[in-house]
């Protein structure tokens, strides 16, 4: 090795080569360099370890370098690493299809392999519009709500609440007709708005009970299940995007099991490998996969991504399954839940938060600034960097406060956070 290279440090060098996703690079701070990860813990250069609350981007369900899940991955890796999956298969694919199936409502009878969230979401949008174009119906339109995240991707940015983060890309997005959130209030108007346009609607996509980009948003199961039905009884194809959802966050498996009514299609990724590597899923009815099935192969679904069905994600989410089912896993998910739920109420007292709300692991609050709530509110900044301080990774989506932890994280460490956002609270307060 270069023995320039070695006297530079890890932060210079990362300056030098790379440039960071939702990052202004000329303002922002030199990134932390992480060389390991234990548990609910990741460690700097220094030996500074922190806590890790936001589960690196919401993905890493079971903690940091998880043996389990090493050693599974491990052991596929000396066995096969990658197969294309046009014309071929292989054991880890078929199975975790098979048990993923099993756990999803009744509706998902297919998989479609892909390799984020963002692909997942363009899988789904492409199966309902050429669901309908195979079968000679003019149906284009999409309905998604207001302030929804689906992805960064063209066809998932086109469904995501229009901000200042699609705005260079307006002219380039598809029409897509977004509507609230609903509500006991809204409900009727909701319908009739959807009953206008239902001849035209290709598909609805929606984030089941919480928006989490727009800042752990968070609305109903039963509100969606009754526009949900009214969909179903309007012929509309619905997408459920589980993508932050799904693999216990709301504190069950997935937001369906919250639900009365059951989508056609449904998107996973971020906890699908328990955060060990990239991996996208969309499944789907056989009403919907019928559709492709015909002599005539300009009927096919053309969409494939040279790493579809990797064995060793595969294998990934296998394992990640397996932990997420035991009953120690399912344990931590209902003790982090009452944990929050007590601690929320103790929040909503507090005379700088508003809006505390709860579900599952997931816990969100707004720190009152007086100037609404904003991504680009700059007390997210000072708030972030005051919890790094303290050794706590937190992500502020502006002035809205969030944690959503590991399921290993222990009583003690969510009392440590707690009293540390007690403490921030207050000194911000003035």
């Amino acid at each position: 090795m270069n023995t320039t290279t070695k006297e530079i440090s890890l932060q210079e060098r990362d300056k030098t080569v790379n440039w960071h996703p939702y990052t202004q690079m000329k303002t922002a701070d030199d990134a932390i360099p992480i060389v390991k990860g234990k548990g609910i813990y990741l460690y700097d250069t220094e030996g500074k370890k922190y806590l890790d609350v936001v589960s690196s981007w919401w993905v890493t369900l079971h903690g940091h370098s998880h043996p389990y899940i090493a050693q599974r991955v491990f052991e596929q890796l000396n066995t096969l690493e990658q197969v294309i999956f046009a014309g071929f298969t292989h054991e880890p694919a078929v199975k975790l299809s098979e048990n993923l199936l099993q756990l999803l409502p009744a509706s998902q009878e297919k998989v479609f392999y892909s390799d984020n969230g963002s692909t997942a979401v363009e899988v789904a949008l492409k199966m309902c519009i050429q669901y309908a174009y195979n079968q000679e119906k003019k149906k284009t339109k999409i309905l998604a709500f207001k302030n929804a995240y689906h992805g960064d991707t063209f066809g998932a940015m086109s469904v995501s609440g229009k901000s200042f983060w699609t705005r260079p890309f307006e002219s380039m997005l598809f029409e897509v007709v977004f509507i609230d959130t609903p509500n006991p209030e809204n409900l009727e108007t909701l319908q009739s708005q959807i009953k206008e346009l239902a001849d035209e609607v290709a598909c609805f996509i929606y984030e089941p009970l919480v928006q989490g980009a727009a800042g752990m948003l968070m609305y109903d199961a039963e509100d969606l299940s009754q526009l949900m039905k009214f969909c179903r009884e309007e012929g509309i194809l619905m997408v459920q995007d589980e993508v932050f959802t799904g693999f216990g966050r709301t504190g069950k498996i997935f937001a369906a099991d919250y639900l009365t009514e059951k989508p056609d299609i449904m998107c996973f990724s971020k906890g699908l490998t328990g955060g060990t590597m990239p991996m996208g899923i969309t499944t789907c009815s056989n009403e919907i996969y019928n559709a492709f099935l015909s002599d005539d192969r300009y009927k096919t679904l053309f969409h494939g991504h040279s790493f579809t069905a990797n064995p060793l994600a595969c294998t990934a989410a296998l394992a990640s399954m397996e932990l997420l089912l035991t009953n120690e896993t399912q344990m931590n998910i209902n003790r982090i839940t009452h944990q929050h739920s007590e601690f929320a109420k103790a929040l909503a007292f507090h005379p700088h938060v508003e809006k505390v709300r709860q579900i599952g692991t997931i816990l969100a609050f707004d720190f009152k600034t007086g100037n609404g709530t904003s991504y680009f509110n700059e007390i997210g900044k000072k708030l972030y960097n005051e919890f790094l301080q303290r050794g706590i990774i937190m992500r502020p989506l502006g002035n809205v406060i969030y944690l959503v932890p590991p399921y290993c994280i222990t009583s003690e460490e969510l009392d440590f956070v707690y009293q540390n956002i007690r403490e921030v609270l207050d000194q911000f307060r003035d």
